[in-house]
């Protein structure tokens, strides 16, 4: 991941990733993981994501790692939330309110506790090819004993997109998380009106993927 490419995106404010609202593959598929709200939730690269508040709403904890500090603060700010900052090192920070608690840093590093649930929408498809074994090998080491992870990826001729986000495949899931359950919730396949599509894609699908340890 090119740490500079996401800082210079946040600084100009160029978020086209970023959704004005929850977004409808959580609110739709999150029951799969048979959730309960003493459970813990832990979010990837969640940038100020609307979906922080819609699992807060249904859990007591829920945290996050992003590498966006301006991401991070403004996350709280536009909630009028004043959450407590401890600095944990030169490059590192913790952002604590309420059910929220959000590192601004690397994800590779930040100290997060084992949790019980993983929502990753937009992280695995952030990393290019070479950083995604390290990064499930993290995520995995995250995940409580008979966790599970909600997974959103994407399938696309990489040849014809340099990313991101990237394309994800399902052999390269499936060998991603070997040793793991994992069963695919959906395959979203676009039409023909699809902007990806007009854009010359001559494939672009978004899959939904339930993981257990």
């Amino acid at each position: 991941m090119d740490q500079e490419f996401w800082q210079k995106k946040w600084a100009s404010n160029v978020i086209g990733f970023h959704l004005p609202d929850t977004n409808p593959v959580l609110s739709e598929f999150w029951k799969a993981l048979n959730p309960t709200g003493e459970q813990t939730v832990f979010v990837p690269l969640c940038g100020k994501s609307m979906d922080l508040d819609w699992l807060a709403e249904r859990h007591n904890s829920v945290s996050g790692v992003e590498l966006s500090q301006i991401a991070v603060r403004a996350f709280f700010a536009e909630r009028l939330y004043t959450p407590t900052v401890t600095t944990l090192s030169s490059t590192l920070e913790l952002y604590d309110f309420d059910e929220f608690t959000i590192f601004a840093g690397d994800y590779f590093t930040a100290p997060i506790e084992a949790t019980d649930l993983i929502y990753d929408r937009a992280a695995l498809v952030a990393l290019p090819k070479e950083m995604r074994s390290e990064y499930v090998q993290v995520l995995r080491s995250r995940l409580k004993e008979g966790g599970r992870i909600l997974l959103v990826t994407l399938d696309y001729d990489q040849n014809e997109m340099s990313g991101p986000p990237f394309s994800v495949p399902e052999d390269e899931v499936r060998s991603l998380f070997s040793g793991m359950s994992i069963t695919k919730l959906q395959r979203d396949e676009a039409d023909a009106e699809h902007p990806r599509i007009k854009k010359g894609l001559t494939r672009f699908a978004e899959e939904v993927w339930l993981i257990k340890s």
